[in-house]
């Protein structure tokens, strides 16, 4: 893969593909807990502004599907990159830029426009005439087939940003290289997108806990009444196909409020934590219940802080579970936090990531 190092940057116009996919308060600006995304693509921004590149931004936001949509507007990011760098952001309204001084430029929303989850080659042209050089720094979308992602490059001399790499240095690591035992811990709301990551833990890791709602799923298809909690039955044949393998783990006990299963019990806990004591790398997605809501993140926080106390190597991703680190203090104590929850997912399950492969 291509590094920022074996390109002369020099005054050229730098099309930076980023991942500035962040929350927004109530108040329309970037929310402070949110903006450790943005925070991770600074050193590949200030090394091409150290070799006198020409910035320009591209980023996502939300989903607006290929319609304008006034909230997910990417003016606060703008707005919030300005304190970080401490100079000139400019924000641009769609995806032209006239002429470029000192500033750094920041690109509309590129979902506005239906052409980039269509992977428009229209698109990608009309993109690619921005710039000289494209930089791909957007771990958490390249397993996405978009046109800022994977039909720019083909378009333009490319290379992977310092944060690509690092994902993937960390991401291989853990995927070739992994310390036994390997626990696998997966919580979070939909075992639909998780499934496949699941079932291809089975044959590498040693121990994998579930939680949150995907786990009432799994219970379901094992007979147990899960009352009015949420499930996908849609699911339950795939569930059936991994409930009995011994290396999976599941709730044995719950905390329920109408008739719903919000959050693993105290018997839960301390077996989810007993494995993970002994773990030698962990892997953390997706929290084990509704942690948003107090009476319901006991069981995330315990599972929580059991990884972090552990001496095993911790990797975690997705925007949940990073949430839910930040309200603790602890995302710091963690040795790889991931900026793609399902990219980090589908890279562990050993598919090819076409954002990746392209710059290959």
């Amino acid at each position: 893969m291509k590094s920022l190092s074996g390109f002369d940057f020099e005054n050229k116009k730098v099309l930076l593909r980023a991942d500035f996919n962040v929350s927004l308060g109530d108040d329309g600006e970037v929310d402070g807990k949110e903006d450790w995304r943005l925070k991770a693509s600074l050193p590949t921004i200030k090394y091409l502004l150290d070799k006198k590149a020409r910035i320009i931004l591209m980023t996502h936001l939300g989903r607006p599907n290929g319609k304008f949509v006034k909230e997910l507007k990417t003016d606060p990011i703008a707005k919030r990159l300005e304190e970080l760098f401490n100079q000139p952001v400019k924000k641009v309204d769609g995806y032209e830029v006239k002429e470029m001084k000192d500033e750094i430029i920041l690109l509309e929303n590129l979902r506005f426009n239906p052409g980039e989850e269509e992977n428009s080659t229209q698109f990608a042209k009309e993109l690619s005439g921005l710039g000289e050089i494209y930089v791909n720094n957007a771990f958490g979308v390249s397993h996405r087939s978009h046109a800022s992602i994977v039909g720019l490059p083909n378009l333009l001399p490319n290379c992977a940003g310092l944060l690509l790499e690092k994902e993937i240095k960390a991401l291989s690591k853990v995927l070739e290289q992994s310390e036994h035992p390997l626990v696998v811990v997966i919580g979070g709301a939909k075992i639909s997108t998780k499934i496949k990551v699941i079932k291809s833990f089975l044959n590498k890791a040693d121990h994998i806990l579930l939680g949150g709602a995907l786990a009432n799923t799994v219970l379901k298809a094992k007979g147990i009444d899960v009352k009015k909690s949420v499930v996908e039955d849609g699911m339950l044949g795939e569930a059936k196909e991994i409930m009995s393998n011994p290396k999976i783990h599941l709730p044995v006990d719950w905390v329920e409020s109408e008739q719903m299963i919000l959050d693993i019990g105290e018997k839960t806990i301390k077996e989810f934590k007993e494995i993970i004591s002994s773990a030698k790398t962990i892997i953390f997605n997706g929290p084990m219940g509704l942690f948003e809501k107090k009476q319901f993140q006991s069981g995330s926080e315990e599972i929580t802080r059991a990884i972090v106390e552990s001496e095993g190597f911790s990797l975690v991703g997705g925007g949940d579970t990073i949430v839910l680190l930040e309200n603790l203090g602890l995302l710091d104590k963690i040795n790889h936090v991931s900026t793609g929850g399902g990219a980090m997912l589908e890279f562990l399950s050993g598919k090819k990531l076409p954002g990746i492969e392209i710059l290959r």
